[in-house]
């Protein structure tokens, strides 16, 4: 056996959005399953998950993928972090996310996360001109050329990042603001997508050390008439995407429009400055679902209402949700008994 990099990746316990840890442990390669990788710990007092006084947190691996950074052999693995004795830790929100996956499993959920991101050097972001904006957004939108887009490199490498480290990635597209681009992952299960995503995010955190360039999910990272970053999450049940599935996308719209202040909770901190009612958002005051509308909380694709079933579209989580607080709670309340 040879030596090989593992980089342990976790959640941290930062407010009110938490951020992405990682650190390096060598152990002995290859790794072919998850029994074989050791559990860690870490100082939680350093990452406000615990007090200096009793500060050891433990780190479960979860899933690992062959890290596309280092290459060779090495890995990367997504963690829980528990207590010292064992038990949740309260950060941990992928534990919930399981016991409800498990529970509802019979209805078989799907997710696909619309992941958008800014790209920033230092204080502006990237492309913009030195103390003033570009030209009013427009012509960014998919756009292409060295006057509307910019980060093409960093977004093309972390493409191939995704996919040679396996994760389920199914696009991405400059967005609508110059320096915003979007990645997708899935279809997937809920814990598949929720995992995918934030290793998604860690690669492109990470790549983005090699290039000088931070990637920010603030949901408003430009304040005036710029739109704002979300992360779309896209939803469907097997009833929803079988035959006559339409009437059941219909009722599960009517759910979440009547837990509509309970999902916004837990659907992005700062939310309130995207969604205004301006630039592709419904406001955060107001709930509406409606087919092919983009200024709707929840769309309905146009394909969707043509072939009567398919998968709905909750426009409301902001692009720094926490994937599994937002998948539980979708699967509960659609899913759940009203």
């Amino acid at each position: 056996m040879s030596k090989i990099k593992a980089e342990y990746i976790w959640m941290d316990g930062h407010r009110p959005t938490s951020k992405l840890r990682s650190k390096t442990k060598v152990i002995k390669g290859p790794i072919t399953d998850l029994s074989q990788i050791p559990h860690w710990g870490f100082d939680g007092s350093s990452t406000m998950q615990a007090e200096g006084g009793a500060s050891d947190c433990l780190l479960i691996p979860v899933r690992f993928i062959m890290d596309p950074i280092h290459g060779g052999d090495n890995i990367a693995i997504l963690c829980e972090v528990l207590n010292a004795d064992g038990s949740i830790h309260k950060t941990n929100t992928r534990a919930r996310l399981r016991d409800v996956a498990e529970k509802f499993k019979d209805h078989e959920p799907w997710f696909g996360i619309e992941q958008e991101y800014t790209f920033f050097k230092g204080r502006s972001p990237l492309g913009w001109p030195d103390g003033g904006y570009p030209a009013p957004q427009g012509p960014f939108y998919c756009g292409v050329g060295a006057d509307e887009v910019f980060g093409r490199p960093i977004v093309e490498e972390h493409m191939d990042l995704c996919i040679r480290a396996g994760l389920e990635i199914s696009g991405v597209n400059a967005e609508v603001m110059p320096g915003q681009w979007e990645f997708q992952i899935g279809p997937l299960g809920a814990l598949e997508a929720a995992d995918e995503t934030w290793l998604a995010r860690w690669l492109l955190y990470r790549l983005g050390e090699d290039f000088g360039v931070s990637a920010t999910v603030h949901p408003k990272p430009v304040s005036g008439d710029w739109n704002g970053a979300g992360a779309h999450t896209n939803f469907s049940t097997k009833e929803m995407r079988e035959d006559g599935g339409y009437k059941h996308i219909e009722e599960a719209c009517k759910k979440l429009g009547e837990k509509h202040d309970e999902h916004i909770a837990v659907y992005g901190a700062h939310n309130d400055e995207r969604l205004t009612g301006l630039h592709e958002t419904c406001s955060i005051h107001e709930f509406r679902y409606g087919v092919s509308d983009r200024s709707a909380s929840v769309r309905i694709p146009m394909a969707t209402a043509k072939e009567g079933k398919g998968y709905l579209e909750d426009r409301r989580p902001a692009a720094n949700m926490d994937p599994y607080r937002v998948c539980a709670i979708m699967i509960e309340t659609i899913c759940g008994d009203s």
